[in-house]
This record gives structure tokens, C-alpha cells and sequence, in this order.
């Protein structure tokens, strides 16, 4: 199904030469998956068909990651994403969940009005380009989802709920210096929040964050990039959001040379701060853009006979499950939550074939959410996990006699405050909390991690939105970057790692249990 609308618009045609047997075995299970099901995908938001070359192109794709900044959201906002919004030229497109009042929101705002201050100030105004800034979300209380529009054209904010209800700048100031403000939101009933984060600046360089635009000190994560999946996530984000603009016309050239580094933007500080630069690289690397589609039916089975629901063949659902059958080394996972049964079977099978898995997540984060959308908690799956990885080490040694590898080594890790690890405590969430708040009231101290990374035999680095939780995999629409490197799979582990020192509470341990 081609997309008149996809910007890939004087463009050559995009190399897919580098195809590694992962992409072909990944495009051949989603094209296997449509032409068994085509009604499956009829009203994914957005869809692609996996046997047309021009969507090929915009799942396969390369770049250049230039930078993985670890941190709080708030940190990380204010220290690489605030900067780039204020540097771009022409058009700013921010992608978020949700939006809330919280520091990260403040420093926008701030931004904002400092860029268009500056904008107002600049010599020569009528020769400066308009600046456009399109703001999206799917989520900023209750009862705003419970009344959301039900549509697919979402709700459009008017420029006058922009102060009261979303806690942005005066639309006159913004008005008065050519910043042509536009904010939107989708939300479907009962659990498809939007859950994608990105920004996208002046369609040349894209940031895939994990952080929302809110107030939680929690850890997170954003890589930096620029080449061809810059116009793939761009494709994303109007088949989504923007499905009756034309984005095939360019940007306006702009020869604006207004120094908005001189702005004295907020910055917060986070105990977590770290910025990793990737080794360069003689070539873009072979990156695939991976959506998954919301889904209204959550499919639930609330018999204990049950089995689990196969999860919707998205992209990114296909691809994460591809990668995890064919790992021969070892899975290296870190999410929030741990509450989707097929990732636990993967995982399970994994193990089977002698493949390690490290797995790092959060305690009682979101309880009440995990509940709702998978009537489980990631505790109730480790402890199933667990339970049923010593099942099968009593049969290991029978295993080893006829000829199969034994199994691979699993460690299970939550993620907690390094002050409460530093002390040594064991009480309450509560309680870390607090400490990690005493620790430096200047810095924020991440009280959990929101980070979304999978690394897969030292090669195959994900990062994006997409949690290994039920939600994630059956409802919620999400969006995954997948980059095939050993160099760069390096760099992003070993950053994490230097962060997660004195930061982990060991749950299960293969070797020492």
C-alpha cells in the first residue's frame, strides 16, 4: 500500500544492500503474518504493508547516532532536546504521551518565550522565516481521556486553552514573532494512549526519548540521530497525526543567523547525567524504524486455562520476537514493567538454547496501570519466571546427556535510588524515595527507570517507547529504533552500566541460586 503523503520526496532510492538475515526473515514473518490475517491490520494507525517496496524503505532504513544521553527527563529535555527545539529553523515537531505541569514543562515554556523574545528583537524581521512548532500528546489526566474525541483526526487545541490548560506561552507573543504554534492529541478508548516520544527538527535531525513531558525523577534515556530514518519517523509521525497535510512540498530555506544559544535556557541537573558519544562510524548504520499500532481489543483472557493471546503482528512486536529466537549469545533487557507472557515464553526459550538474560526493571512501578491493562504485576511474572526457569534446570543435566546446550544464565535486577543501595536498605519504596530526594536538592536522583533498551548478542541495540508490559504489545501505539552495530551496542551498554552502579537490587541470581 503506497502512501502519496510519505516524505521521502526527492530522495534517491534507499540502499537496502546491507540486509542482514535478520531484516529478510523480519520482513517475510510480517508479510506471512498480513497475508494470513489482512483483516488484522485494516485499521492499524498507521499502517504499513510489509510487500511494498516504498514501505520496505521506510521500515529499512540507515543513520548516525551522534549522541545517547542518560538522565532524568527533566535533564535531559533541558541539557539536548530544549536546545535543539530553540535551534531549529523552520519546523519543530515534539511527540510525546503525556503532558503535565512538572519542570520539564516549565523549561519549554521558558524556551518558547526566550526564542520568541529573541525573534521579536532580531533586525531585518520581515525577512525571517515563520517558525513552525507542532505539539502532540495523547495524555494529560482521566478525564480528559475519558472524554477525548474518538476520532482519528484526535482533538486540536485553540490558542486560547494554550495557557490555562496545557501551560503554554501567550499565543499573542508567540504570534507576534512568526511562531505558528499548533497542539493536537489522540486518545481511543479503552487503553490506546499514543505512546510514541520524539522530536524531529526541521526534518534533518530526530531525538527518540523515553521520557514524557512530566514531573516523575525517574531514569531515562534519548539517542540522537540524523540520515534516512529521519524521513521514516517524519512518514510516522504525518501518517499518524497529520494524514491531510501535504509534507511532500520542502521546508522554506531559512538564512536566519540568530544566535539562539545565547538564551540562557534552564537546565536541571540529574545525579544520573551522562552522555555517551558513539565512536563514528566510516558509514550510516543499518537501522530499522519500527512502529506497532494501537488496538483497541486488548484481547483479554481472564480464564486461568486460557492461553495468552498472540500479541498484533505490528513491526515492532514481529521484529522484538525475531530478535529474541534468534539470539545464540546473550539478551540484555531493561524496562519499567515485565507483565507480556509472550516476551516471558521468548525469554524462556532463549534461555533453553543456552542464551544469557540480564533483565533490569522496575518494583511497584505503576501498579495500579499494570493491573488495569495486563490483570498482572511485573512481580507476579518474575516470580512466575523464575519458578519455571528452575523447572527446567531439574531437567538440564538429562539435556546435557542427550546432546543439548545447557541452559543460559538468568539475572533479575530492580531498579532503585543509589542512595537507598548505597545504605544498604531493603524497606520501603517510600522510604528510597525520600532518601533519593534528601540526597542533593539540586540534582534529581531517579527514583525508577523508564528506560526502554534491549541489546541482543552485543549487536542489535533497541531503543524508542515500547515496554515489555501488556499494554505495550497490545494496545497502545509505539514506536522502536532498532540499530545493527557492535560499536554503538557497546557504547550504549557501557553508558547504562556506569549509571546503573550502586543502583540495582539483585532479584535472581542463576549462578548463585
Amino acid at each position: 500500500m503506497s502512501h502519496d503523503y510519505i516524505p521521502l520526496h526527492n530522495r534517491p532510492k534507499r540502499d537496502m544492500s546491507y540486509s542482514s538475515s535478520f531484516v529478510h526473515k523480519f520482513l517475510n514473518q510480517l508479510q506471512h503474518h498480513q497475508q494470513q490475517n489482512p483483516s488484522a491490520t485494516q485499521w492499524d494507525l498507521p499502517r504499513y504493508d510489509a510487500a511494498d517496496e516504498a514501505d520496505q524503505q521506510v521500515l529499512v532504513s540507515r543513520s548516525t547516532p551522534h549522541v545517547f544521553q542518560l538522565g532524568t527527563g527533566a535533564s535531559i529535555f533541558t541539557s539536548l532536546l530544549i536546545p535543539a527545539i530553540v535551534s531549529a529553523r523552520s519546523e519543530i515537531v515534539l511527540v510525546t504521551c503525556f503532558w503535565a505541569p512538572s519542570k520539564t514543562l516549565s523549561a519549554i515554556t521558558d524556551a518558547l518565550v526566550k526564542l520568541a523574545n529573541h525573534r521579536r528583537h532580531l533586525p531585518n524581521q520581515h525577512d525571517i522565516e515563520p517558525l513552525t512548532v507542532r505539539i502532540c500528546f495523547s495524555s494529560r489526566s482521566v478525564l480528559q481521556k475519558l472524554l477525548h474525541p474518538q476520532s482519528r483526526d484526535g482533538y486540536t487545541y485553540s490558542p486560547a486553552e494554550w495557557q490555562k490548560k496545557l501551560g503554554l506561552p501567550d499565543p499573542s507573543l508567540l504570534e507576534e514573532a512568526g511562531i505558528r504554534l499548533q497542539v493536537k492529541s489522540l486518545f481511543f478508548l479503552p487503553f490506546s494512549v499514543m505512546h510514541p516520544k520524539f522530536v524531529i527538527i526541521d526534518r534533518q535531525r530526530a531525538f527518540i526519548p523515553s521520557c514524557n513531558v512530566s514531573w516523575e525523577p525517574w531514569l531515562e534515556g534519548c539517542v540522537e540521530i540524523t540520515g534516512d530514518a529521519v524521513s521514516s519517523l517524519m512518514s510516522f509521525y504525518v501518517l499518524t497525526w497529520e494524514k491531510h497535510v501535504d509534507f511532500r512540498k520542502p521546508l522554506p530555506t531559512s538564512h536566519s543567523s540568530s544566535r539562539t544559544s545565547e538564551l540562557q535556557l534552564i537546565f536541571v541537573p540529574s545525579s544520573a547525567h551522562h552522555l555517551v558519544r558513539p565512536a563514528a562510524s566510516s558509514a550510516p548504520l543499518p537501522t530499522l524504524v519500527l512502529p506497532s499500532s494501537h488496538h483497541q481489543n486488548p484481547q483479554f483472557r481472564f480464564l486461568p486455562w486460557q492461553k495468552a493471546a498472540k500479541p498484533p503482528a505490528t513491526p515492532l512486536n514481529v521484529a522484538m520476537l525475531e530478535l529474541f529466537e534468534q539470539a545464540r549469545r546473550s539478551i540484555y533487557l531493561q524496562t519499567p514493567n515485565l507483565t507480556c507472557e509472550p516476551v516471558i515464553a521468548a525469554l524462556l526459550d532463549a534461555l533453553k538454547r543456552g542464551v544469557h538474560v540480564t533483565i533490569v526493571t522496575g518494583r511497584n512501578m505503576m501498579l495500579l496501570e499494570q493491573l488495569v491493562t495486563a490483570g498482572t504485576t511485573t512481580s507476579w511474572c518474575l516470580r512466575s519466571l523464575v519458578r519455571r526457569f528452575k523447572k527446567l534446570r531439574t531437567h538440564a543435566a538429562h539435556d546435557l546427556e542427550s546432546g543439548h546446550p545447557g541452559l543460559g544464565h538468568l539475572r533479575i535486577s530492580y531498579f532503585q535510588p543509589r542512595s537507598a543501595t548505597k545504605a544498604g536498605k531493603r524497606g520501603s519504596q517510600a522510604r528510597a524515595v525520600n532518601d533519593a530526594h534528601m540526597q542533593d536538592p539540586e540534582e534529581e536522583e531517579p527514583v525508577h527507570s523508564h528506560l526502554k533498551l534491549t541489546i541482543v548478542d552485543g549487536e542489535y541495540t533497541v531503543l524508542g517507547s515500547g515496554n515489555m508490559d501488556r499494554a505495550s504489545w497490545y494496545t497502545s501505539q509505539e514506536l522502536g529504533v532498532l540499530f545493527h552495530d557492535a560499536a554503538f551496542a557497546e557504547s550504549v551498554r557501557e553508558g547504562v552500566d556506569l549509571v546503573l552502579d550502586q543502583r540495582l537490587s539483585l532479584v535472581f541470581d542463576s549462578g548463585n541460586n
